[in-house]
């Protein structure tokens, strides 16, 4: 397993980080994932094997949001 930091940009309430901590759970790879309001990140344990922090990034951004993986 791996683990990658998103920043994540575009948030504004908790049904927010619940919109992305959804998006990034029901990734396959995803094992685990804590999405945080402030600052805006995102932190996901995943298998590299299966998804990568661009496809995170781009699952992120696909639902209206910013994102940058900026840790791996």
């Amino acid at each position: 397993m791996a683990e990658v930091v998103i920043n994540i940009s575009g948030m504004h309430c908790q049904g927010c980080v619940g919109n992305v901590r959804g998006i990034l759970a029901g990734l396959p790879g995803v094992t685990c994932c804590e999405v945080v309001l402030e600052p805006g990140k995102a932190e996901v344990t995943y298998d590299p094997a299966v998804v990568t922090p661009a496809a995170l990034c781009t699952a992120i951004e696909d639902a209206g949001f910013d994102a940058e993986a900026v840790q791996s």
